[in-house]
């Protein structure tokens, strides 16, 4: 009788890896594409590092799209289960027809989150010495570019007029192009404005989302469909996020730096710590995570502005707040 009963309790065991004995069939696995890897997303490395995503019982693969319309492509394409990106994108795609559109269901950043850098110290300063110069702005079509442009047109500077704006050079590839010798300024996300200023390969002149003011700058995307199947998941990878802002909020910048350290792992505390600094000086982050109809008003206004948008797409078609106001309320 031993015998049967330790043959019968072998093979149970033996089944357990097929049966889900353990957690690890519980964990749900998101494909995660981000645009760029910077310290403007580190609510986001706050959750991976911190084991926010690990407690809702959720793995984060992430990715880097290099650009939101190779992230965009990541998504449609079904290698990507949800985006973070400019919602810009979101409008492009519902403009074509798509049947299951990608919608945002989380707002991360609500305002540009690059720095305007010079070859020379300038102390002193203004977005009108831009005027007769050239500046390395981004992709065509991207957040970055058009709400750069916006910001100059407000100023009374126009591209082909007043300033020559570079839209040829790829978003991943713009800092290795200024550091080359082209332009005379250039736009660059944290850490790396911060890192080659210390190392003097550049000045930071200026914020470019302190100047532009608020737009829902970068947010989660994923396809309407896989929102509707997957409730219980996007729930937990809003929870996980709450942690990590709840942490972002009470803990110092060199805490924080500490916290998503192996995130940049070329980059020092020191720098990480200015990133952080220079991200909460201009309230970079949209902390309650909500996608609001009058910041998708001026994001689209900023769409028909650079020629990308001939009218504006209805608030609700491109946003979906139900799952964040449940777990932020």
């Amino acid at each position: 009788m031993k015998k049967i009963l330790l043959t019968i309790l072998a093979g149970i065991i033996a089944l357990c890896p097929f049966a889900g004995c353990g957690n690890s069939s519980d964990v749900k696995t998101i494909e995660l594409n981000e645009v760029t890897h910077s310290v403007f997303y580190a609510p986001l490395y706050i959750a991976i590092e911190n084991g926010y995503f690990e407690e809702e019982k959720i793995k984060v693969n992430l990715t880097n799209g290099g650009g939101a319309d190779k992230s965009m492509t990541a998504l449609l394409s079904g290698t990507a289960d949800i985006a973070l990106m400019g919602p810009e994108t979101v409008v492009y795609v519902y403009n074509q027809g798509k049947k299951d559109a990608p919608k945002v269901f989380g707002q991360l950043t609500k305002r540009d989150g690059s720095f305007l850098v010079s070859r020379n110290a300038e102390p002193d300063f203004k977005w009108e010495d831009l005027r007769g110069k050239e500046i390395l702005a981004g992709r065509k079509g991207g957040v970055p570019a058009m709400t750069f442009e916006y910001m100059l047109n407000e100023l009374g500077l126009y591209n082909g007029t007043d300033v020559t704006l570079n839209f040829d050079v790829q978003f991943n590839l713009m800092t290795s192009a200024f550091i080359g010798g082209t332009a005379d300024y250039c736009t660059v996300f944290e850490p790396t404005a911060s890192e080659y200023e210390s190392a003097g390969t550049w000045h930071i002149v200026g914020s470019v989302g302190e100047q532009s003011g608020e737009i829902p700058y970068t947010s989660f995307i994923a396809l309407d469909s896989y929102i509707s199947s997957n409730q219980d998941t996007v729930k937990g990878f809003l929870r996980a996020l709450k942690k990590a802002f709840e942490f972002l909020n009470t803990h110092t910048e060199k805490e924080v730096a500490e916290a998503i350290v192996k995130q940049f792992p070329s980059t020092t505390i020191t720098a990480l710590e200015a990133s952080v600094k220079s991200y909460k000086k201009i309230d970079a982050w949209q902390k309650d995570m909500t996608a609001t109809e009058k910041s998708f008003e001026r994001l689209q206004k900023i769409m028909i502005n650079a020629g990308e948008l001939k009218e504006s797409v209805p608030f609700d078609k491109l946003v979906n707040n139900t799952f964040v106001k449940e777990i932020f309320s």
